[in-house]
């Protein structure tokens, strides 16, 4: 982990909400809000690139928990902001609290984990994972 990454530390990402933002079940009914699967990946990018040039070389972050309410409708063409403060570093576990505001309201807030992986074992993880899966499919299937 960088020798910069601190607690307190806060990131900033901005978006503009667009069509594909939007829940698709609702595009109908002439409904253009971003919907809560979005700003919920909205937070999570801001967190993710946030600490992002803090990390070490080979090093990436991946999501463990995420704790959101969403207060309030933004509608397409507004835009949206996400703050995350770094609230706790627990070895590779980083604890986050985050708002999103549009132009107008607090739109979502909540409490957000975040875990320091090394991608080269990460996909040593996954490549075991999927053998496993294949040697069951093929055990069923006899």
């Amino acid at each position: 982990m960088g020798d910069q990454m601190t607690i307190g530390m806060t990131f900033e990402k901005s978006i503009t909400v667009t069509d594909d933002l939007a829940p698709r079940h609702l595009a109908g009914q002439g409904i253009g809000v971003l919907s809560t699967p979005e700003l919920i990946r909205f937070m999570e990018m801001c967190a993710l690139e946030g600490v992002k040039p803090y990390l070490k070389d080979g090093q990436a972050t991946v999501g463990t928990q995420v704790d959101i309410k969403h207060l309030a409708a933004t509608p397409v063409g507004m835009r949206a902001t996400a703050r995350c403060t770094l609230v706790a570093i627990d070895r590779r576990r980083l604890s986050f609290t985050f708002e999103i505001h549009d132009e107008l309201d607090r739109v979502g807030e909540g409490t957000h984990d975040r875990f320091i992986v090394d991608m080269d074992k990460q996909q040593q993880r996954l490549k075991d994972k999927i053998a496993r899966w294949k040697a069951e499919i093929r055990q069923s299937g006899d």
